[in-house]
């Protein structure tokens, strides 16, 4: 075959025949049809004829068009042409472009391109480069941690007076000598209450919050309320008032700063005016601090945490202090004739526990956990001895020292003046073991006498003997006790080691209520309501950066 000449041989016929293309319909040749217009007659015979010779080819020929040497034109007209080419002239119009780019419709891809990649590059490269330059820049401010607070560099002008430090304690208060040794100790927190109509639900307050509980624990006989809280006048008042409420006849208000405010370490001062009269007993107004792990008025959270301050893996870790019924002098103890010296169910976070146990941390150098727990140092309870209002100022321990006596020696104890000063007779039981001593208040210093104020207050350090560590207590604003870490340290008697002075988060709580587990009750001459004034909090330390802990 001859592809230019487009020749073909046929396999029956020795001279080559003249290939074009065939055409099934042969009406449609041009002239044929001007034939069959003009002679409708011819054109119907010889279409007959043209039948039957087709007829007689295809049937010498097997059907195989090569056999039927028509003489068609490549350009023939056919009926099904409009399928293949539907608009001629438009076809041959884009042909004509083919072969280059520049074409309308390749500008028009282009530009819609272009386009597109302009406007990924204006938002991810053009518009950050634009904000990074036209934005002001973060800067360093004071304590706040690098680039300042935020992303803007702006520090938030917090709207009421919500600082750890009260914007109204005056600059000279920002700082106080040590009660101990005249070294400085510097203001982490203060609340002067000097905005009146604060009140202390869940929520209102940053760090302070009122409860809403019965505190059976000791059994008191009115509801902790958040309405009895609020301030006035420049103070914050606390109310006991008698009133029924939650199906008791009293009712008055509990505070505290439980996991808002803590701290290790510090002075504490506070400005109190009592409640009631210098000579009326039966009411119970304190102020104290307790570990953070444990939560006041929410008993599971104190069980074998309160009051245990406890680092050591021995006997004074386990329940009711005894391991095999020894050491022998847990069992012989006086005036309760209890089974064992402790009914305490042991130390839940103790240096015992073991890999895997449940246990906040964190650990010693050597892989044991450091026992942890919720110790608790008062301030103050008032109370009244005869005619004479005083203040008990205590701590309270586990494990307990044989008898539940501490070693109250030179080395354990100093008393600033035995004149007003006096060992509490009330030194513990199977629940807790009491290191206290009684003071007599300012007696003026009451709602119903002269109602002027008094400063109380703890001044302690953390850890054992070694550390140098105590608690001082301050009555009328001045030392009226000291326990040095010696004065809880080991107890060969009831194999217990020492007990290190609170190295827990502590944090405040202030109440007013009654009980009769904690004084007598004189009815007759309490008068309500009563109302214990707070002027401030004043908390420094030693090293606030160390000590302080604030959420």
């Amino acid at each position: 075959m001859t592809h230019s000449g487009r020749r073909l041989y046929d396999s029956s016929a020795a001279a080559p025949v003249s290939l074009v293309r065939p055409n099934p319909n042969p009406n449609l040749n041009p002239t044929r049809l001007a034939e069959k217009e003009k002679s409708p007659t011819r054109s119907k015979t010889k279409r007959a004829t043209s039948s039957a010779s087709t007829s007689e080819v295809q049937g010498k020929s097997q059907g195989f068009p090569q056999s039927w040497n028509p003489k068609l034109l490549v350009d023939q007209p056919e009926a099904d042409d409009y399928l293949h080419n539907p608009q001629p002239r438009r076809r041959r119009s884009l042909s004509r472009g083919r072969g280059h780019i520049f074409t309308a419709r390749g500008f028009a891809n282009l530009g819609c391109l272009l386009t597109l990649g302009m406007g990924l590059l204006g938002l991810f490269v053009a518009y950050p480069v634009t904000q990074y330059y036209t934005s002001p820049h973060q800067t360093p401010i004071g304590n706040l941690g690098p680039g300042g607070i935020n992303s803007t560099g702006q520090v938030p002008q917090l709207i009421g007076n919500f600082g750890l430090i009260d914007r109204e304690t005056p600059q000279e208060a920002q700082s106080f000598p040590s009660y101990m040794d005249g070294s400085d100790w510097q203001l982490v927190f203060s609340d002067e209450f000097n905005t009146d109509g604060r009140t202390f639900y869940p929520g209102d307050d940053p760090y302070w919050e009122a409860v809403n509980l019965q505190y059976w624990e000791t059994g008191d006989l009115n509801w902790y309320d958040p309405s009895a809280i609020t301030t006035r006048n420049g103070s914050l008042e606390i109310t006991l008032s008698k009133q029924p409420s939650h199906g008791l006849d009293y009712q008055g208000g509990m505070l505290a700063t439980w996991n808002k405010f803590c701290f290790t370490g510090a002075i504490v001062q506070a400005s109190v005016s009592l409640p009631g009269m210098n000579n009326v007993s039966g009411l119970w107004p304190s102020i104290w601090t307790l570990g953070n792990l444990g939560r006041v008025g929410y008993g599971a959270t104190l069980e074998g945490m309160w009051p245990y301050s406890y680092d050591t893996c021995d006997v004074g870790a386990v329940p009711d202090q005894i391991i095999d019924g020894k050491p022998a002098a847990a069992n012989e103890q006086g005036p309760y004739k209890n089974a064992s010296i402790s009914g305490l169910p042991g130390q839940r976070l103790s240096r015992c526990t073991c890999p895997g146990e449940e246990h906040p941390g964190p650990k010693h150098a050597d892989g044991t956990y450091v026992g942890r727990s919720a110790p608790e140092i008062d301030l103050f309870e008032a109370q009244v001895d005869g005619t004479t209002g005083c203040v008990s100022q205590s701590s309270q321990w586990a494990p307990f020292n044989n008898a539940y006596q501490f070693q109250n020696d030179s080395n354990g104890l100093t008393i600033d003046d035995t004149s007003i000063t006096i060992e509490n007779p009330y030194t513990g039981g199977p629940l807790q073991q009491a290191t206290s001593y009684v003071t007599q208040t300012n007696q003026i210093c009451y709602q119903l006498n002269e109602g002027c104020f008094s400063t109380y207050g703890i001044e302690y350090k953390p850890g054992y003997e070694a550390d140098n560590a105590y608690i001082t207590w301050i009555s009328d604003d001045k030392k009226a006790w000291t326990l040095e870490a010696a004065g809880v340290g080991a107890d060969p008697i009831t194999n217990i080691s020492a007990r290190p002075i609170s190295q827990e988060p502590m944090y405040l709580i202030a109440n007013l209520g009654m009980s009769s587990s904690f004084s007598f009750l004189d009815l007759e001459n309490l008068v309500f309501p009563a109302i214990m004034r707070v002027r401030f909090f004043l908390p420094f330390s030693s090293d606030p950066g160390s000590f302080l802990s604030s959420r």
